[in-house]
């Protein structure tokens, strides 16, 4: 079966604040029985507040910081506080069956009718394609999941983005597989080699673990495709400006015709070679008759 929430709202996230480095965090007491471990690239702290008491702490590994009572889980506390109610208070709900497992959800808010959710078989949850979906699944009672069931996350959904507000308590079945973050208003309890993929955050009851592996990881940024930028076009160069002449400067070029006649620019030459022929003409006949009289 597939469920949809409304396509289209889209879902902040739950902001845990300074409960967010806190893969464990409880009202009143954590007890552990069995080999623990406890990490996570968001940080593996563990705490309790106001509660102090931490017991079976020998068999757990812990790769952050241990806070019992202090003000670092008060201030975690408080957030946590905020971050339930915030996602308690989150609209608009889509209504499913109280039995999650067998189905496959995609991002959104949902409750149930009887006001309780138990996972039987594998519970898929779709992200789309977008690994930044939020998924929230209110509860005004229980949460129970049963041995060896599974929360299955594909097509980018992560764990990180997954919220369970739970009205009361959370019980998680032995060898179970269970992915999300838990804000439970009074306890949680992990039975033997149930695996966490989140959170254990619990407001006023005890945290209780047996031989579990919890990992609080950072959820893995989305990537934003960067945009190219617009190809640089080289600028075409502008013909050059050639400069005007003055016409003063300009030499007039006399054209040649043909058929024997010489152009009008040559009439100045025809009146001297006249005027040459003439005064050839006259010497010679003035030297004849010098030479004939003389």
């Amino acid at each position: 079966n597939k469920a949809e929430a409304d396509p289209s709202v889209t879902q902040s996230l739950v902001n845990l604040g300074t409960a967010s480095s806190f893969a464990v965090l409880a009202g009143s007491a954590i007890t552990n029985t069995g080999t623990t471990t406890i990490s996570g690239s968001a940080g593996g702290d563990i705490g309790v507040f106001p509660g102090t008491a931490l017991t079976g702490l020998t068999s757990v590994s812990v790769s952050g910081a241990i806070h019992l009572g202090d003000a670092v889980a008060s201030l975690a506390k408080d957030d946590l506080v905020t971050a339930y109610n915030d996602a308690n208070g989150r609209l608009p709900v889509t209504r499913i069956p109280t039995e999650l497992g067998g189905n496959t959800l995609t991002p959104g808010i949902y409750d149930s009718a009887d006001g309780t959710f138990q996972i039987t078989g594998t519970l898929t949850l779709d992200a789309q394609g977008d690994p930044d979906s939020v998924f929230i699944f209110k509860t005004a009672s229980t949460l129970i999941t049963a041995s060896d069931s599974n929360v299955n996350l594909i097509n980018s959904a992560q764990a990180c983005h997954i919220f369970w507000p739970v009205g009361s308590s959370a019980t998680l079945g032995t060898k179970s597989y269970f992915a999300g973050n838990i804000l439970a208003m009074t306890s949680i309890t992990a039975n033997t080699g149930a695996m966490v993929d989140g959170k254990l955050l619990a407001r006023n009851g005890a945290v209780t673990l047996d031989g579990n592996t919890i990992t609080n990881d950072f959820c893995v940024a989305s990537i934003v495709p960067e945009v190219p930028e617009e190809p640089v076009v080289p600028e075409v160069p502008e013909e050059p400006i050639v400069p005007e002449v003055p016409e003063e400067l300009v030499v007039p070029v006399t054209e040649t015709e043909t058929g024997g006649q010489l152009p009008d620019t040559s009439a100045n030459f025809y009146e001297v070679l006249l005027i040459g022929s003439v005064l050839t003409l006259i010497g010679a006949i003035g030297w004849r008759n010098r030479k004939r009289f003389g």
